[in-house]
Protein backbone atom coordinates (compact mmCIF):
# COMPACT_ATOMS: atom_id res chain seq x y z
CA UNK A 1 0.00 0.00 0.00
CA UNK A 2 2.17 2.30 -1.35
CA UNK A 3 5.49 1.67 0.97
CA UNK A 4 3.20 2.44 4.44
CA UNK A 5 3.95 0.43 7.04
CA UNK A 6 1.70 0.28 10.49
CA UNK A 7 4.03 2.88 12.11
CA UNK A 8 3.36 5.36 9.38
CA UNK A 9 -0.36 4.75 9.24
CA UNK A 10 -0.71 5.20 12.86
CA UNK A 11 1.15 8.28 12.92
CA UNK A 12 -0.96 9.61 9.81
CA UNK A 13 -4.30 8.60 12.02
CA UNK A 14 -2.83 10.75 15.21
CA UNK A 15 -1.99 13.53 12.95
CA UNK A 16 -5.56 13.48 11.69
CA UNK A 17 -6.87 13.20 14.83
CA UNK A 18 -5.20 16.05 16.21
CA UNK A 19 -5.64 18.42 13.36
CA UNK A 20 -9.53 17.51 12.73
CA UNK A 21 -10.65 16.30 16.07
CA UNK A 22 -12.66 13.24 17.41
CA UNK A 23 -16.06 15.22 16.02
CA UNK A 24 -15.15 16.50 12.81
CA UNK A 25 -13.55 12.67 11.61
CA UNK A 26 -16.63 11.25 11.58
CA UNK A 27 -18.10 14.27 9.09
CA UNK A 28 -15.31 14.10 7.21
CA UNK A 29 -15.37 9.54 6.43
CA UNK A 30 -19.52 10.66 5.91
CA UNK A 31 -18.32 12.87 3.00
CA UNK A 32 -15.84 10.52 2.01
CA UNK A 33 -18.16 7.56 1.25
CA UNK A 34 -20.94 9.44 -0.40
CA UNK A 35 -18.41 11.04 -2.85
CA UNK A 36 -16.86 7.67 -3.46
CA UNK A 37 -20.23 6.15 -3.53
CA UNK A 38 -21.28 9.13 -6.68
CA UNK A 39 -17.95 8.45 -8.34
CA UNK A 40 -18.76 4.27 -8.49
CA UNK A 41 -22.27 5.40 -9.74
CA UNK A 42 -21.40 7.39 -12.42
CA UNK A 43 -18.91 5.05 -13.41
CA UNK A 44 -21.58 2.08 -13.76
CA UNK A 45 -23.84 4.27 -15.25
CA UNK A 46 -20.95 5.46 -18.39
CA UNK A 47 -20.25 1.78 -18.85
CA UNK A 48 -24.04 0.82 -18.83
CA UNK A 49 -24.38 3.28 -21.86
CA UNK A 50 -21.06 2.18 -23.21
CA UNK A 51 -22.36 -1.04 -23.59
CA UNK A 52 -25.66 -0.01 -24.78
CA UNK A 53 -24.11 1.88 -27.51
CA UNK A 54 -22.15 -1.07 -28.62
CA UNK A 55 -25.46 -3.14 -28.57
CA UNK A 56 -27.49 -0.72 -30.75
CA UNK A 57 -27.38 -1.45 -34.55
CA UNK A 58 -25.81 1.49 -36.29
CA UNK A 59 -28.46 3.10 -38.90
CA UNK A 60 -27.68 3.48 -42.10
CA UNK A 61 -26.87 6.89 -43.64
CA UNK A 62 -28.87 8.09 -46.44
CA UNK A 63 -26.70 9.66 -49.76
CA UNK A 64 -27.98 12.67 -50.15
CA UNK A 65 -28.69 14.42 -53.64
CA UNK A 66 -26.28 16.48 -55.14
CA UNK A 67 -27.48 19.64 -56.59
CA UNK A 68 -25.91 20.67 -60.11
CA UNK A 69 -24.40 23.92 -59.88
CA UNK A 70 -25.34 26.18 -62.82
Amino acid sequence: MFGLGTPEIIIILVVVLLLFGGKKIPELMRGLGQGVREFNAAKANIKTEIEEGMREKPTPVQPTEKKEEA
